[in-house]
């Protein structure tokens, strides 16, 4: 295979809207030069076609076998909701193809393993769609923290707004976000917005050592804004993780559901012998979120702005949506050049999915649970 042009088969495509939509296609677009995009899958050819040509996509296929057996496309791109994720990572890895599967990988964390381990098998890059590590003010922080900037890292804390819940208890609708209120579908405020930053936690700090976690529903109903119904609720609102990291630093997060009441709707502290750092957004959403940076150290009595060095930035689209998700494509390039591991693979899911096995155990059994 020739890595300088990759073919890449999008499954999960709804114009205008879906995440494949906004940051998929345009980051694609943007690496150009090292991608095509051959076409799309979705749940029918007729679907497919409408997509393709909304988006001006050069082929539809009937279905994910289809799109599998194109011998055009090096890339499967899983873009679809999280139930369908093993069926369709189980048929590009059975038809030898690399795979971008979108986070969270599994609805469990077996099947997570399940997928990590077939990739492994076929020797397959596998990689995995926790796009937050790689923007650009989570990097920067990762740097500055390597730079001794809070000198040792003595505690964090992660406060987050974030889920499918919009104001009081409302979803847009049904159709596109009342899977995500079943928490027997994986996809959920822990899952999701949590994981996400859990990914950018570990990249920047190392590995969670040890959880306690309370989980809550506090919300037991939610409307659709379109329709008036009524549905129920089983996935959690409210996520407490107390913890410690394995560098011994204490671990505090709460991620609560539903939007911010105003722009303040992210904030992680790091707290260190010689001074602190604060990243903020509008949303626990860290992937899909323009994000900023402050910190103060030594003396100071107050904190700065610490504005991200053009070089972070310079090059990629400016939305962090396509930004994120184009430079993970062009680690996932550059694996596949060089044989290595710049992108988070499939391995890397299953620490994140561990970690959130932890955070269950712990809430349903009241006792401090190691991720394993």
């Amino acid at each position: 295979m020739s890595y300088e042009r990759l073919g890449v088969g999008i499954v999960g495509l709804q114009p205008g809207r879906s995440w494949a939509a906004r940051a998929h296609v345009p980051a694609l677009r943007w690496l150009s030069d090292t991608f095509d995009i051959i076409g799309v899958a979705n749940t029918s050819l007729e679907s497919a076609k409408a997509a393709a040509d909304a988006t001006g996509l050069p082929r539809a296929f009937s279905d994910v076998a289809e799109l599998v057996a194109a011998h055009e496309v090096d890339i499967v791109t899983v873009a679809v909701k999280v139930p369908p994720h093993l069926d369709i990572v189980r048929t590009a890895i059975a038809a030898g193809k690399h795979v971008y599967c979108e986070w969270p990988l599994g609805r469990t964390l077996a099947e997570a393993e399940e997928m990590a381990a077939l990739a492994a098998q076929r020797e397959i890059l596998a990689v995995v769609g926790t796009q937050a590590r790689v923007a650009p003010e989570v990097e920067y922080l990762k740097q500055l923290i390597a730079d001794g900037f809070v000198g040792e890292v003595l505690s964090t804390t992660i406060v987050g707004r974030g889920g499918a819940l919009q104001g009081g208890s409302t979803i847009p609708d049904a159709k596109t976000f009342g899977y995500l209120l079943d928490r027997a579908n994986g996809a959920h405020l822990l899952t999701i917005p949590l994981g996400h930053t859990l990914a950018a936690l570990t990249s920047v700090l190392g590995d969670v050592a040890e959880v306690s976690a309370v989980l809550a529903t506090r919300r037991k109903s939610a409307l659709v804004a379109d329709t008036g119904q009524i549905l129920p609720v089983s996935a959690p609102d409210q996520v407490l993780v107390s913890g410690l990291m394995e560098s011994g630093a204490p671990l505090s997060i709460h991620y609560r559901g539903g939007s911010a009441r105003d722009s303040n709707g992210f904030l992680w502290e790091i707290n260190g012998t010689q001074g602190d750092l604060r990243l903020s957004g509008p949303s626990g959403h860290t992937q899909m979120v323009p994000l900023s940076l402050s910190g103060a150290r030594n003396d100071e009595r107050e904190f700065r702005t610490l504005p991200v060095p053009p070089s972070y930035r310079s090059g990629w689209p400016d939305e962090p949506e396509a930004g994120n998700v184009a430079r993970l494509y062009a680690r996932m390039a550059s694996d596949l050049r060089d044989g290595g591991h710049t992108a988070p693979h499939f391995d890397d899911a299953v620490r994140i999915h561990r970690i959130i096995a932890a955070i269950e155990e712990a809430a349903e059994s009241g006792r401090r649970t190691r991720p394993k």
